[in-house]
C-alpha cells in the first residue's frame, strides 16, 4: 500500500520539529519479522492455551509450560530479525530524533536493531531469571534440551524474564512511560491497537498533555478516531521505510539494500 506522499511529509516534518518523541510499539511492528501477534485472528492464542503463561499454572506445572514456551519463544521467535521499522527507529535514535521506545513486545528486536533507550512493559524473552536466587542469564547461556531449565548457581527453577498473566508490570518501564506522557511532543504509535491495559493509556495521557499522535497501523485502532492526528495506514516495516527515506535520505542512500546493510552493521 502506498501512502499519500503529502501525509508522509507532514508526519516527517512533525517528527523533525519535535523536541522529544516517544515511540509506542506493539506486536504489529514485529509481524514482518515473522512473529505473529498473540491476539486476533491467526494469533498465538488461537493455537496455544494461554493458561500455560499464567504464573500460578507455571509454578505448578513448569515442565509442561516450558515445553510450549520453548516452542513459541525460542525455537521460532529466537530466529527473528529486525525489519525496517525497528531499523528506522534505531536510526532516529542515533540522529537524536527519538527519545525513547516504550514497547509491549518481548522479542528483543528493538535492541537487535541498535536501539538503546528501550523500556519493555512486558519484559524480555531473551533473559531468564532464577525464581530462587534472582540470578539472570542470557538465554544463550542456558541449555533448553532438558526442561524445565535450572539455575547453575542454586539449582532453582528458571523462568523467562517476561511478564506472565497474573504478574505485575515492572516499575521501571511503567515509570518511564508515564514520564514520557509529560515530556513528549510526539507519540509515534506503531503496531498496537490499544487493547492492553495499562499500556493503552499512555497515548491518551500524552495527548491530554498536548502531544501530537502519529499512528502506523494496517487497520484502524482504538486510537485512530479518538486521539490520532496523522494516521498512516499500512504495515509497520513498509511504512517506516517510506518515512525513513524522507527523514534521512542520505543515511538510507535512497537504496532498498540499505536496510540489509544496517542488518549487517548490527551483526544480524
Amino acid at each position: 500500500m502506498s501512502i499519500d506522499q503529502k501525509t508522509l511529509i507532514n508526519a516527517a516534518n512533525i517528527l523533525r520539529s519535535s523536541r522529544f518523541t516517544t515511540a509506542h510499539t506493539g506486536a504489529g511492528i514485529s509481524v514482518e519479522s515473522g512473529i505473529p501477534p498473540f491476539r486476533g485472528e491467526g494469533g498465538l492464542w488461537d493455537r496455544y492455551d494461554s493458561r500455560l503463561l499464567e504464573i500460578d499454572y507455571f509454578m505448578e506445572n513448569p515442565a509442561k509450560s516450558w515445553k510450549t514456551i520453548k516452542e513459541i519463544f525460542y525455537d521460532h521467535f529466537g530466529k527473528a530479525k529486525p525489519n525496517p521499522a525497528h531499523l528506522v527507529l534505531a536510526e532516529m535514535e542515533r540522529k537524536g530524533m527519538l527519545g525513547r521506545i516504550i514497547t509491549q513486545n518481548i522479542d528483543n528486536l528493538h535492541q537487535k536493531a541498535g536501539s538503546h533507550n528501550v523500556f519493555e512493559f512486558h519484559g524480555n524473552s531473551q533473559r531468564l531469571i532464577c525464581l530462587h536466587c534472582g540470578k539472570t542469564y542470557d538465554v544463550d547461556e542456558i541449555s533448553l534440551d532438558h526442561l524445565p531449565p535450572k539455575c547453575s548457581h542454586c539449582g532453582g527453577l528458571l523462568k523467562p524474564d517476561f511478564v506472565f498473566f497474573g504478574e505485575q508490570i515492572p516499575s521501571e518501564p511503567l515509570n518511564a512511560a508515564y514520564e514520557a506522557t509529560k515530556i513528549s511532543d510526539v507519540i509515534l504509535i506503531i503496531g498496537t491497537t490499544g487493547e492492553v491495559m495499562p499500556a493503552n493509556q499512555i497515548p491518551f495521557l500524552a495527548k491530554n498533555n498536548g502531544a501530537q499522535i502519529i499512528e502506523i497501523n494496517p487497520k484502524e485502532s482504538h486510537f485512530t478516531n479518538t486521539i490520532t492526528d496523522i494516521y498512516l495506514e499500512g504495515k509497520a516495516g513498509e511504512t517506516m521505510e517510506q518515512l525513513g527515506k524522507i527523514l534521512f535520505p542520505a543515511s538510507l542512500d535512497n537504496d532498498h539494500d540499505s536496510v540489509n546493510q544496517n542488518l549487517k552493521i548490527h551483526g544480524q
